[in-house]
């Protein structure tokens, strides 16, 4: 952990072009009007009132901003790896030197060092509750998963990448549908400080839905899919358009085929633990795959997943976080690393996410094929 912490602080008097741009003109806005009441009045940040309290909340310690708000990234760093620590805990508890292997990989994956300790941004929140989710998911704790799943969704709307798993989870009876009231009330609930300090509540409700229309592009640095994709600029909406319900239908249908697998599989356990983490990784990994507007950051889930899959099938899938870092982290070369970009393939990198997609697929249906003979 020292030399996780270390190395993120050799990193921490980096100023990132999302920081110039973004999240330093936000800190100064907040700290100009006085910290919480800044909070009022959301128009000066596209981001959900969630992250925005932490920002508020950094503005009254006697700290740089850009320093505090990679410290907080930081500890949620922190969390990813106390919750791969415990998911990894599960299936081996008498090895214990393989959860303490499983939470140092990802504290030291390069995308978590420099998504927090470079770029000040905050992926590693939302995908703190999201694993916190699946971990409770795999504990059998419904209203403790679906509570974890609405603050995740509170503070980015790329939570929804594992919505999808809620689905299954929920069609196959693991989940009863009255938890999911907790999705919503967790997500509300965090509006109410924002509320309460006069905040527009159209403005809250509709955060997502201004960002959705905020990037045009069939991807931003992502190696997704539509790293194969070359259209005129006049056919790129239309493109996207039928992207997304295109991307919507094939989720779907990975849907179905994993409700329909579970019941198929004739197996007294039903969806298991390691099933939980394997339809996980398919839909981390499927789902910014398939839409477009993609960034390069969008598979920080895929990232820490792949980990975990990775430790509870090691014979099979020990290469899938090699693919996934080797794509993931190519792609954020060409944002962070100007002099380097020239020099990458960004549809090389899509090749290999794509590998990593059929990977994790393949050794699913090798998991469900397994319970059924």
């Amino acid at each position: 952990m020292a030399s996780a912490l270390l190395v993120r602080a050799l990193l921490m008097e980096y100023e990132s072009p999302d920081w110039h741009y973004f999240l330093g003109p936000w800190s100064r806005y907040i700290a100009e009007q006085g910290g919480f009441h800044a909070l009022s009045s959301g128009g000066f940040s596209d981001y959900n009132v969630p992250y925005l309290y932490l920002m508020a909340g950094i503005s009254y310690l006697p700290v740089p901003a850009m320093t505090g708000v990679k410290c907080v990234s930081i500890l949620f760093d922190l969390v990813l790896a106390y919750y791969t620590h415990r998911i990894v805990s599960l299936h081996r508890p008498h090895r214990p030197w393989l959860p303490f292997a499983a939470a140092v990989t990802v504290l030291f994956l390069p995308t978590v060092v420099t998504n927090s300790g470079w770029w000040a941004q905050a992926d590693a929140i939302f995908t703190a509750f999201l694993v916190g989710g699946v971990y409770h998911l795999m504990r059998e704790r419904p209203w403790w998963a679906c509570a974890f799943f609405g603050i995740a969704l509170a503070f980015k709307l790329q939570a929804v990448f594992l919505f999808p798993l809620l689905l299954v989870v929920v069609l196959n009876r693991r989940l009863p549908w009255r938890s999911l009231l907790a999705v919503p009330a967790a997500y509300l609930a965090l509006d109410v400080p924002a509320l309460l300090l006069g905040a527009d509540p159209w403005q809250l409700l509709t955060v997502y839905g201004r960002q959705t229309g905020t990037y045009r592009d069939l991807t931003l640095n992502a190696p997704s899919l539509y790293q194969f994709v070359s259209v005129p600029s006049e056919a790129s909406d239309a493109v996207r358009g039928a992207g997304v319900l295109v991307a919507g239908v094939l989720v779907l249908a990975l849907v179905g085929l994993a409700v329909r697998a579970v019941r198929r599989a004739e197996d007294p356990a039903g969806l298991t633990g390691r099933r939980v983490l394997l339809l996980a990784t398919v839909f981390a990994i499927a789902v910014p795959f398939l839409l477009p507007s993609m960034h390069e950051r969008y598979f920080y889930l895929a990232d820490i997943l792949s980990v975990l899959v990775a430790f509870q099938l090691p014979r099979q899938l020990w290469y899938l976080p090699v693919l996934v870092q080797l794509s993931s982290f190519g792609s954020y070369l060409k944002f962070i690393a100007p002099s380097v970009a020239p020099y990458l393939s960004m549809p090389a990198h899509g090749a290999l996410m794509l590998l990593a997609l059929i990977a994790v697929l393949r050794a699913t249906a090798r998991e469900f094929a397994v319970a059924r003979a």
